[in-house]
């Protein structure tokens, strides 16, 4: 028992001073820079499919965008059922800014639907825009205040970044929501700190997939969509392709009005989400599941495990380690928790929202082996692959 205590030890040290502060819920999203003299061309593209209860709202918040320089908005309606595509025409008949919808065509075989639908929009976008300098990739439940372009656009051409992500609030309020949420994004950052990402000399790559501005030419440059065409996780393969294969610029973080518009509803919400790409995120091997499943045992379960056998077995050093590691694990959630307005006392609550998020782990991994894969709006996500992809 005392050498895992020490080894969880060790472990928290590396996290908390080793690991890019990504606990500290940073960097937050602020306008500190100067804005470009001149202002290029953007073009936001909009995969949606069934996204007709919030659609309007996300669209709306995109023609809103107080951007000097030229802005068009196309939305690829993706073989929605619910009538969203006929939402957002309806839009485009009383906006003076402009607003395309794509009819998308089913997915062509190897590529995903999401992407799919997002590279009909660049090519309709090659074609009747060919000035477009930046493509703006959202997707359709989320909002942004008006200035965020502007923003975007800004931060980007001050710092010489190709692609500037942000990592949008999610909705939190409900039961085990407002807990699990939080915790998403903590675990988002702990696996791509972000600023490793923002730094050149490392390999850290992510993006969001919610809120992503990236130049026209890096993407043209690196392969388009089509080099990541398949991949489950599309907003970390694109980012793993331009600035590890290709040595772009990439800045990720967080915001704190950009937010998502749909709930996620109770614990099972929550799960379908996780549970979606977990085990593609291991690579699909078995050897990075156990790997992660005995890490997080002994990270975030072995000081309260401790704790409890010691007031057992009244051992007080026992007690002592393992209640100073339940702190550090406590502390380090602390500032997510703020981020989205919550009480930090719920941060010594994050060793059973870790097993929470292991067991979803493992429930992803067992729909692979299954064979089915995972369902997301009625798509099977990814099955399990011979080869999986690198990228």
């Amino acid at each position: 028992m005392t050498l895992i205590l020490f080894l969880a030890l060790l472990i928290w040290l590396y996290l908390l001073f080793l690991r890019g502060g990504y606990w500290r819920a940073e960097p937050i999203f602020r306008q500190d820079h100067h804005e470009p003299e001149t202002w290029p061309t953007v073009v936001a593209v909009v995969p949606a499919r069934d996204e007709a209860d919030v659609v309007d709202r996300a669209v709306r918040s995109l023609l809103a965008q107080d951007y000097p320089g030229e802005f068009t908005v196309i939305l690829v309606d993706d073989g929605s059922s619910d009538g969203t595509g006929d939402v957002v025409r309806r839009l485009s008949g009383i906006t003076r800014k402009r607003l395309t919808v794509i009819n998308g065509t089913p997915p062509p075989e190897g590529w995903s639907g999401k992407l799919w639908a997002l590279e009909q929009g660049l090519r309709h976008c090659r074609t009747n825009i060919p000035a477009t300098e930046l493509y703006w990739f959202t997707d359709a439940d989320i909002y942004h205040p008006m200035d965020n372009l502007r923003r975007l656009v800004a931060h980007g051409s001050t710092e010489g970044y190709d692609l500037v992500s942000l990592m949008v609030r999610l909705e939190s309020r409900g039961s085990w929501s407002w807990l699990l949420i939080p915790a998403f994004v903590y675990f988002f950052q702990q696996l791509y700190p972000f600023r490793w990402v923002a730094d050149a000399a490392r390999r850290t790559a992510a993006a969001a997939g919610g809120c992503i501005l990236v130049r026209e030419s890096a993407l043209r440059n690196s392969g388009g969509l089509e080099r990541i065409r398949g991949a489950p996780i599309d907003d970390c393969a694109l980012a793993r392709n331009l600035k590890v294969g290709h040595g772009y610029r990439l800045w990720l973080g967080l915001s704190t009005k950009t937010h998502s518009l749909r709930p996620y509803q109770g614990l099972r919400g929550v799960w379908k989400m996780v549970s979606r790409n977990a085990f593609t995120q291991l690579g699909y091997s078995p050897v990075n599941l156990s790997l992660a499943i005995i890490g997080m045992l002994v990270t975030y379960g072995a000081g309260p495990i401790c704790v409890i056998v010691a007031l057992i077995t009244l051992e007080p050093a026992t007690f002592a380690l393992g209640g100073a590691i339940w702190l550090l694990t406590s502390v380090s959630f602390m500032p997510t928790l703020r981020l989205y307005g919550e009480s930090r006392s719920a941060a010594f609550l994050m060793p059973i929202v870790a097993m929470f998020y292991m067991t979803m782990t493992l429930d992803s991994a067992c729909r692979y082996w299954w064979g089915g894969g995972n369902k997301w709006k009625g798509r099977v996500t990814a099955t399990r692959p011979r080869h999986p992809s690198k990228v």
